[in-house]
């Protein structure tokens, strides 16, 4: 068991993203609905959530919805819709309260209608808020991401407002959905799953990745406090030897 008190407040990573895996196959395990396990994975959230912003996380990325789970069932689909609809009406006090400020990343456009009124309404009611940055990815796709910003580059070369000499890593970046914020320093997959599943293709090159076994449902804040331990444990060298860091 971690403690709080024992996590090194100048060691928080300032961005986390997690692939929240195994809602589904938790509630298949105990003979429910997969819709059940997300309904519980929804209490994983507000946790998690919660505790990041005490820990002084600046960007917490949550993989609410991709860009393949389009293909799911419907059914699952729209219960998946429905929960994140409600989920933003019941937290936006909290979020206020706490100063949180939600952003996503993500072809948004095919939310459905009602639920992509209620997303903008809680953006921008929270935009300037200077707390914890809570970033939901939305119907987003690593890939789809990186093609998107490979023809806006195309279509700056082509008009003559961009030269091939000015293209580099930054201004790739720059065109990503997550151009305004730092990239991801530790990377979740909770679910006994290990693989990217696109996500965060470009922007998690140098991050930690964390996987674990325990399902989403159950990743509480515990489990989150083992995750950032983990971290700290970790030495990161981007490229370099532990002789360059003097670290060994």
């Amino acid at each position: 068991m971690v403690e709080q008190k024992l996590i090194d407040p100048a060691l928080i990573p300032a961005h986390v993203a997690i692939i929240m895996d195994g809602n589904g196959r938790w509630a298949q395990q105990k003979k429910r609905p997969r819709l059940y396990g997300h309904k519980v994975g929804v209490e994983s959230v507000q946790e998690v959530v919660e505790c990041a912003g005490e820990l002084g996380v600046k960007v917490l990325t949550l993989y609410a919805f991709s860009s393949e789970n389009w293909k799911r069932p419907g059914v699952e689909v729209n219960g998946l819709m429905g929960l994140l609809k409600s989920y933003l009406l019941s937290e936006i006090s909290k979020m206020l309260k706490n100063r949180i400020r939600l952003v996503t990343i993500g072809d948004t456009e095919k939310l459905p209608q009602d639920v992509r009124e209620v997303l903008e309404k809680t953006i921008a009611e929270t935009a300037d808020n200077d707390g914890l940055t809570l970033n939901l990815a939305l119907s987003y796709g690593g890939r789809l991401e990186i093609v998107r910003a490979v023809r806006e580059i195309a279509a700056e070369v082509l008009a003559d407002d961009l030269s091939l000499d000015e293209i580099n890593e930054s201004l790739i970046s720059n065109h990503l959905f997550t151009a305004a914020l730092p990239e991801p320093d530790l990377l979740i997959r909770t679910g006994g799953e290990a693989r990217l599943s696109n996500f965060l293709l470009w922007q998690a090159s140098y991050a930690e990745i964390y996987f674990t076994d325990t399902m989403w449902p159950e990743f509480r804040r515990q489990s989150f406090l083992q995750a950032i331990a983990e971290y700290q444990r970790r030495e990161r060298r981007f490229g370099r030897t532990s002789a360059q860091l003097g670290s060994g």
